[in-house]
């Protein structure tokens, strides 16, 4: 089977390129990263915190080295995205396949990843997207573990899963191209709202968190016109064991961090994300008690109990409120 080409050297992106090196019996795959310490390091290496690079596996330095093959993860800081997008618009790409493998929402509009990459790349490519539960940690010691790619194209969702398809990782084929999207990207957030329950040791609140979190996550996807039942999916509420109670989460980690007033300094999406749904929950009046009260506490400094508690004291007469 032909190559891929992978954009991104971080955690995530890496594994990517390895797991299709390893698992998905590709000939070649290409990864690119700006040339950061930590990318040079692995370069001369062939290996970083996690795993160890095989023979398969080409690295990269120039984008435009990457861009021959036809299907291309990209996995980078969603925020990101959009420079990228535009840097990619400067190549003939027209007709490659795209998956973007991060969860997140462009501030300050809560754009769509997918949306980021329509406006900036005025040449006909293919859209795929990647959600779901993994962490790199898990996976190359052999845990297998499910996700769901999604697209507006069948076809190439069809493709996407069948490339990547593993004993590893089974995919699952999305059905909310807009809901899986805003859901892996929720589910950061609520990583950080578990993360400071885990800081101020009020374990007892993580099952309510898990309850009523794909409620209002359901009417936000609901805003954007996708079905508000994605929230139950893969891509949200499939994700919460390895976003809210994983060691290995950024997300809950830079939570708990910020309950004991500490720093992370690590890549946390939920930070960026939080405030991009408070921008529109806010002007749309769509109500995201979770969302609106973690806000508070992480951007406006609110006492962090007293606001926390406030987040499960306001749907508690009607625990099945309609979307």
């Amino acid at each position: 089977m032909s190559g891929i080409s992978v954009i991104g050297g971080g955690r995530w992106g890496t594994f990517l390129a390895w797991y299709a090196a390893n698992c998905c019996k590709m000939d070649a795959v290409k990864l690119y990263s700006h040339p950061s310490l930590e990318y040079k390091k692995m370069q001369q290496t062939r290996k970083n915190a996690y795993l160890t690079l095989s023979d398969n596996m080409l690295l990269f330095e120039k984008i435009s080295d990457v861009l021959d093959n036809d299907f291309i993860i990209i996995s980078i800081g969603s925020q990101n995205l959009r420079g990228l997008a535009q840097e990619l618009n400067e190549y003939n790409i027209a007709g490659k396949t795209f998956l973007l493998a991060m969860k997140g929402l462009e501030e300050p509009a809560a754009t769509l990843l997918s949306t980021v990459m329509e406006e900036e790349i005025h040449q006909p490519i293919h859209i795929a997207t990647l959600g779901g539960p993994g962490h790199v940690q898990d996976y190359v010691k052999g845990v297998p573990s499910c996700a769901v790619i999604d697209s507006k194209e069948e076809e190439v969702k069809d493709r996407a899963i069948k490339m990547l398809q593993s004993d590893l990782i089974r995919f699952y084929y999305g059905e909310d191209f807009i809901g899986n999207q805003i859901g892996a990207a929720l589910k950061n957030v609520i990583g950080i709202a578990a993360g400071i329950l885990d800081g101020l040791e009020w374990y007892g609140l993580k099952g309510a968190l898990m309850a009523r979190a794909p409620v209002e996550v359901g009417r936000f996807i609901k805003y954007y016109g996708g079905n508000p039942m994605s929230a139950y999916g893969l891509a949200h509420l499939g994700d919460y064991e390895a976003t809210l109670f994983s060691q290995h989460s950024h997300n809950r980690t830079f939570g708990e961090m910020f309950a004991k007033g500490e720093k992370f300094t690590k890549l946390a999406e939920g930070y960026y994300t939080l405030k991009a749904v408070k921008n529109i929950a806010d002007r749309e009046n769509i109500n995201m008690p979770i969302c609106q009260s973690l806000y508070r506490v992480v951007y406006e400094n609110a006492d962090i109990k007293q606001t926390i508690r406030s987040m499960f004291d306001r749907d508690l007469k009607h625990e099945f409120e309609q979307f």
